[in-house]
Order: C-alpha cells, then sequence, then structure tokens
C-alpha cells in the first residue's frame, strides 16, 4: 500500500506519523467542497464526511479515514503549506495547497508581467517553503520575453523563470521537470494568464479556457476551485482560481529572503534603527545613489513589510494601534 501511496506524494515524513495501532485507510486530498472533501486514493476517489470545517483543509493535504462509514479521521501534517490573508479577517490566513514541491507563478510577456506581483508570489513561495519557478506565457507574441525572463529571475536569489508557449507541448514540456513522479506542482497568476491552457497541456484534462481583454491583459476566471490532478509525467498539479489580489500575513522571514539584496545593505547601515533616508552612514541610500539599487526595489519591501506586519496582528494588537493613533480622541 505504502508503494502505491508513493505515487501520490507519500514519503518517510507522513509514514513516520501512522501510530503502530492506527487503522484506516489514507489518501490524498483532491477537491475540497463546503459539506464534502474528495480524496484521490490508489483504489479510486472517495467522497467524505469531514465533520468538520472545510476551510480547515487543503487540497494536496494527506488524511486518515474510514472507508466503510466515508468519514474523515484526522488530517496529517503538511509538510509545506501556502497561506494568504483571509480576506476581512485580521491576523487570519486563508490555506491555498498543502504539500507542495513547486510554485509555478504563471504571467504573460505583456501588460500582465508586474514585478511588484511577482515578488508577492514569490514571498508566498518563500513563507511555504515551497521552490517558486516564474513561468512567462506568450514568449512567441513578444519581443522583449527574454529581457521579462531575466527581469524576473533578477528579483530573488531563490528563483527560476522561463518562458513558453503555452500552445506548444514541447515548451510547455519544461515544467515536467518539476512534475516527476511523487512530486506536486501548483500553478498561481492572475486569469487570462494562461493557467489552464498549461494545465490542459501538463495533465492531458479539458479545462475551459478564455480570451483576454487585449488593453490591459486582463482574463476572466476559467477555474472556479481548486484541484489536485496526475501530471502525464507522474507528478500532480493543482490548479487555482485567478487571484486579483495577495495579500501577505506572518512573512515577515520570506519578505527578507526574497530581498535578500536588500536586507545584506540594510545589515550594513550604520545604525541599527536607520530608515534609510538621510542617516549618515546608509549602506541603502549609498548602493541607491551609486545605481546598485533600484530606489523601487525598496519602495516595493518597505511596503511588503509594513502591510505584512498590520496584516499579522492579532485582534487585541489592532485595537491598540488603533486607540493609540495620533490624533485620535480617546473616548469618554
Amino acid at each position: 500500500m505504502t508503494d502505491s501511496l508513493s505515487a501520490f506524494g507519500w514519503t518517510s515524513f507522513f509514514q513516520a506519523q501512522v501510530g503502530p495501532d492506527e487503522t484506516g485507510s489514507r489518501g490524498r486530498v483532491g477537491e475540497v467542497h463546503r459539506d464534502r472533501i474528495v480524496v484521490r486514493t490508489p483504489a479510486a476517489d472517495v467522497a467524505l464526511d469531514p465533520g468538520r470545517s472545510t476551510g480547515e483543509i487543503a487540497v494536496g493535504d494527506w488524511v486518515l479515514f474510514d472507508p466503510d462509514r466515508h468519514a474523515l479521521l484526522r488530517l496529517f501534517e503538511r509538510r509545506t503549506a501556502l497561506h494568504r490573508k483571509a480576506p476581512a479577517i485580521s491576523g487570519g490566513k486563508q490555506l491555498m495547497a498543502a504539500n507542495v514541491d513547486t510554485l509555478f507563478i504563471v504571467t504573460s510577456c505583456n501588460a500582465d508581467f508586474n514585478p511588484a506581483r511577482l515578488e508577492r508570489y514569490l514571498t508566498l513561495a518563500a513563507s511555504g517553503d515551497v521552490k517558486p519557478v516564474i513561468v512567462l506565457t506568450k514568449a512567441d507574441l513578444s519581443e522583449q520575453a527574454e529581457d521579462m525572463r531575466q527581469q524576473a529571475e533578477n528579483l530573488s536569489t531563490i528563483t527560476t523563470a522561463l518562458t513558453i508557449n503555452a500552445l506548444d507541448e514541447t515548451s510547455v514540456g519544461q515544467l515536467f521537470a518539476w512534475l516527476q513522479q511523487g512530486e506536486t506542482g501548483a500553478l498561481v497568476g492572475s486569469s487570462g494568464v494562461g493557467k489552464s491552457t498549461i494545465l490542459n497541456a501538463l495533465t492531458g484534462a479539458q479545462v475551459a479556457t478564455q480570451g483576454i481583454r487585449e488593453d490591459d491583459a486582463k482574463g476572466r476566471h476559467t477555474t472556479t476551485a481548486r484541484s489536485l490532478r496526475r501530471a502525464l509525467s507522474g507528478g500532480w498539479l493543482i490548479d487555482t482560481p485567478g487571484i486579483r489580489e495577495l495579500s501577505l500575513v506572518d512573512s515577515a522571514d520570506a519578505i527578507d529572503a526574497v530581498f535578500s539584496d536588500v536586507t545584506d545593505l540594510v545589515a550594513q547601515c550604520r545604525f541599527s534603527n536607520c530608515t534609510h533616508e538621510t542617516e549618515p552612514g546608509c549602506a541603502v541610500r549609498a548602493a541607491i545613489e551609486a545605481d546598485k539599487l533600484d530606489p523601487d526595489r525598496l519602495r516595493r519591501w518597505t511596503k511588503l513589510r509594513l502591510e505584512n506586519s498590520q496584516n499579522s496582528e492579532t485582534a487585541e494588537e489592532l485595537r491598540l494601534r488603533r486607540k493609540l493613533k495620533p490624533g485620535r480622541k480617546p473616548k469618554r
């Protein structure tokens, strides 16, 4: 059974969590719905009653279940997990996927190409301890494709960037290198960048695709729910709905990892509390003046750190910050 499960991504990390007297079947979550989950197993897909909020379960999770009662018994500890800030919840997290090895960050060689957005996705990957690969589509339609690829790869030392033509099977086939048997990838990116076309090429699925508005490169959602699909190369692929807004939470270390060029300079500043504005001995300002650091890069790092700090506040911390906000009159 274990040998069969290994093709689904089962490893010694999960095997070590199995109790000596524990009974039940093991499977991997392939779909999450409001009132049920669908688990992939070597024998067949099985629909389970989760017995809890499905918001606590992610596509890619490993579970132990009772096959007779079709009931979830427990979740296995995750090896990796991708989170973003939950909408309208201070400090809350929303699970996106679990036990992912590679995050394919898909963008296009057109108006969708946005370094600031790519840095957010890179931080998402770093926060989840997942390998990021930036995939630039529509390379055959742009004369700036190679320049964009180099810009993308230079955003961080932790990433690889490549260009593809999503309609060319050989071109898309480059991604199979990260989708060998037992490996799992996840596709993220804006609507209209070609995720569904890539998914179809990598899995043989027939997910519908939509065109984009050429004036702003925006597209409509074609994927409405996450799903774990087998890749033709033997690995697994998780597609995600197009993301219009990715807010980070509990990602301070990941931000610094993505912006290691900035943080290395910060460590060289004369003052530990340097604001990188007018202080003497500021290594960051010196690098900007010497054209060794893009000032926009510094602004994006500062913005993400502030946003992450605010998103990571507890409800009590948020209440206190608002109470002590300058100019705010205390209630009588």
